[in-house]
Parts: structure tokens; C-alpha cells; sequence
């Protein structure tokens, strides 16, 4: 196989699809085509802090800066963003490693933690080895944000117009922020929906975006790691295409995430937050606005 796309990541290019040979076979009988297509790289990439490996993700080479930050915040690694000093993208026989300096307390505190990742797509609890190891976020801060039935609607068509690696592969997850009035600002892709998340909390946090001022919408299934994923960066609305699961449900309910889902062109379910959905026809809205 061989890259058709590519990325820069801090001055080394990584291919993030390969073309590959594909035998179209129609059931109908009218014949058999052959040509090649795209599908998304998958690479192992190991996050490193103080040079003690911790992570192994199966990830997509791009935006592998804003993954480093993503992830380190929402896994609990670092608490603010100004706890990371520097991060490195280290090619290695059998992958990646992204070197994550970490400021001595910061450091400190994360070599007392005891967790080991071993990497998957799918899912975002391997290693961890007690049920009082499970990813929990803090309760939330300031008031929640209402947001526009208009905004969401209008965020999830402009998202099928920024899913660039998805249209090339049709194989990758996506996740985006949208300001209060439905304008994307960042779209991150991953063939992880997790990786996608955290790239995107990444991005965010490295452009100063205030999670008190939009909402994430994902393409993936609603589990419970994406809202504390979303709880972690500081947000309070979730988009997601599919239905939650139970405890996805739960913690968004605990943790005052306002959860859409179901969210497609022509409807969208509130599992949680109605009052925070403005613009519904015959349901008042809370009229609370975000804070500045």
C-alpha cells in the first residue's frame, strides 16, 4: 500500500490513509471492477511521561500535538494545560512515541499513579485493574450555557462538510466544537472515537477556547468515557449521533450534561437538559445564557 494523504506533525509528514488494491463484486451479476482506494492509518503511539512509557493508542498520525494534550487532560494526566512544558513525536520501529514533558509536581504526582493502557480503537478502560480505577470527572463549574435548536441543527450539517478524512476513507470517527450560534471552529478525525475526542479537547485547549462558550458533537456511539471525556475539558452540551448507553446517561445526569443524541438531519433526542434547548416549539427553555 501507499500514502495517499499525509500530515505535518511538528516537521516529520506521517500518512494518514494508504491506498489499497479493492475487487468490487455486485450481486446483481453485471460484473466485476477493480481499482484501489483509501483507507485511514493505523499507528501504535506511545505517550511517554518523564520516560516512563504509560499509553500504547491505536491512532491516526494527524494532530498528534493536540492528541498528546487531549488525552493527558482527559485521562486525568494533567490537570491544566500549562502542566505540559513540551511534547516530542518520536518515530520508533513499531510506531510512535510522543514524549510528554510534564512540570515536576505535575510529574511527581502522575509517577505515584498506578494505570497502563494497552491500546484499542474501541475501547477506553483496557488496564486498568479496579472498578475504583474508572475515569470520574469533577462537578462542574459556572452556569450552563443554553443552546439554539437552530445551532445544533446547523452544527451537524456543517459537520458532514468537515469530515475530510471520512469522505476519502468512510472508516473514521469525527469530533467538533461549534460556538453557541452552530459554527464549527475545529474538527478532529481518529479511527479511535476516543483519539478523535481528545484531539479535539487538545486543539481546543491550545487555541483558549472557553468550554463554557459552545458544545462538542461526536460521530460515535454515546458511551460514559465520552462525557467524562467532555466533563474533564469543562463542557456542558454533547451531540452525539447515536443513543447513550445506561451509564453514559447516568453520569450526565450526575455531572449536568445537557446529552442530545440521536442526533441526525431530520430530529434529535434530549436524554438529558431539556430546559438548556432553546428554540423548541411549545417547551420554554430556561432562559439562562452562558457566562462571559
Amino acid at each position: 500500500m501507499k500514502p495517499v494523504q499525509e500530515q505535518e506533525n511538528e516537521g516529520s509528514v506521517y500518512p494518514t490513509t494508504l491506498e489499497a488494491p479493492i475487487t468490487v463484486i455486485p450481486f446483481n451479476g453485471t460484473g466485476v471492477s477493480r481499482g484501489a482506494r483509501a483507507i485511514p492509518s493505523e499507528v501504535p503511539v506511545n505517550l511517554v511521561y518523564g520516560g516512563i512509557p504509560f499509553a500504547v493508542m491505536m491512532t491516526t498520525p494527524s494532530d498528534l500535538e493536540d492528541f498528546a494534550l487531549g488525552f493527558s487532560l482527559t485521562e486525568g494526566v494533567i490537570k491544566h494545560p500549562q502542566d505540559i512544558r513540551g511534547i516530542r513525536i518520536e518515530p520508533d520501529e513499531h510506531g510512535l512515541r510522543l514524549a510528554v514533558d510534564l512540570i515536576p509536581d505535575r510529574l511527581h504526582e502522575h509517577l505515584a499513579r498506578k494505570r497502563a493502557l494497552s491500546g484499542r480503537t474501541g475501547c477506553g478502560l483496557c488496564g486498568i485493574d479496579d472498578l475504583k480505577a474508572l475515569p470520574q470527572a469533577g462537578p462542574p463549574e459556572g452556569t450552563a450555557p443554553v443552546v439554539a435548536l437552530h445551532a445544533i441543527h446547523s452544527a451537524l450539517l456543517g459537520l458532514d462538510r468537515r469530515q475530510a478524512l471520512n469522505e476519502l476513507t468512510h472508516a473514521v470517527h469525527a469530533a467538533a466544537w461549534a460556538d453557541l450560534d452552530g459554527t464549527i471552529r475545529f474538527v478532529r478525525e481518529d479511527v479511535g472515537r476516543h483519539n478523535a475526542l481528545d484531539k479535539l479537547i487538545g486543539a481546543a485547549c491550545r487555541a483558549g477556547t472557553k468550554p463554557g462558550g459552545g458544545f462538542v458533537v461526536v460521530t460515535s456511539r454515546c458511551s460514559f468515557e465520552l462525557v467524562e471525556k467532555v466533563a474533564a475539558f469543562g463542557a456542558r452540551t454533547l451531540v452525539s449521533i447515536s443513543a447513550p448507553t445506561s451509564l453514559a446517561l447516568e453520569r450526565a445526569r450526575h455531572l449536568d450534561i445537557a446529552l442530545i443524541g440521536i442526533a441526525r438531519r431530520d430530529s434529535m433526542t434530549v436524554f438529558h437538559g431539556m430546559e438548556r434547548i432553546h428554540g423548541v416549539d411549545g417547551v420554554p427553555s430556561s432562559g439562562r445564557r452562558p457566562e462571559a
